[in-house]
Order: structure tokens, then sequence, then C-alpha cells
């Protein structure tokens, strides 16, 4: 009996160590307002992309792929990397995108010797106008 109780917790353990990225990665999918602007993206990971779903301040981006190719980092976890569009530069730029909590997502990027980070929180699945 001892036996059998020993092959059951191995067999959670190896699936809790192969399956725990997999469920913390998926909580970077969602709806997310960026701290500072009137602005709302849904990322998708399983599509590797995210999209504007509202904002308030330039409503023509809505729909806008904002982000693409997101991909899990192969040395951080909670940490992916992928292409950001930058509005004044009319092209994407590589960013890394990494979860400092559930609720807080951090897309940074760096231009030249400039490097910034954008904060997201995480928001309603559905944001509605005010």
């Amino acid at each position: 009996m001892k036996i059998k109780q020993v092959v059951i917790r191995r067999v959670l353990f190896t699936f809790s160590l192969l399956f725990a990225p997999l469920t913390f990665s998926a909580e970077v999918s969602g709806v997310w307002k960026h701290t500072e602007n009137p602005a709302w993206i849904e990322i998708r990971l399983e599509e590797g992309s995210a999209t504007v779903v509202r904002n308030d301040k330039f409503p023509e981006r809505i729909g806008r792929e904002i982000l693409k190719e997101i991909k899990a980092s192969d040395a951080k976890e909670n940490v992916w990397h992928g292409l950001f569009y930058i509005e004044t530069l009319g092209e994407y730029k590589r960013v890394e995108i990494s979860l400092s909590d559930t609720e807080r997502l951090l897309i940074t990027g760096k231009v030249g010797f400039i490097s910034r980070t954008a904060e997201w929180l995480r928001a309603d699945k559905n944001p509605t106008h005010e």
C-alpha cells in the first residue's frame, strides 16, 4: 500500500511540474488597462497577439493588433517576448512582457538608448464606455 501512495505522489508531483508553467502562462491572457492612458488591450496567448479593444482618446485604434508574435521566454519564467506597435514610429519593435503579479503586466521596450516600461492592470473582460 505504501508503494502505491509513493507512486501516486510522484506522478502528481511530475504533473504539477509539467503543467504549472502552463497554468500561470495562461494568466497573461485577458483584458488589460493601461495605467496612464484610457486604453484597453486583450491578449490572446493562444494566438500570440493582443488587440486594442477600447481607446477613449484614439477610438480609431480599436481593433488594431498592438502586440504580435508573443512567445514565452526560454530563460525566464512569467516572461514573454513579442513585437509591440509603436504609433510614433509606425512600426513594431521588440518588447519584453512580464507579470509582476497576476494583476500587473509590464511591457518593456527599447529603441536606441531609450528604454520604456508601460504598466497595465487586469481589467473587466468586456470594458464598456463610462
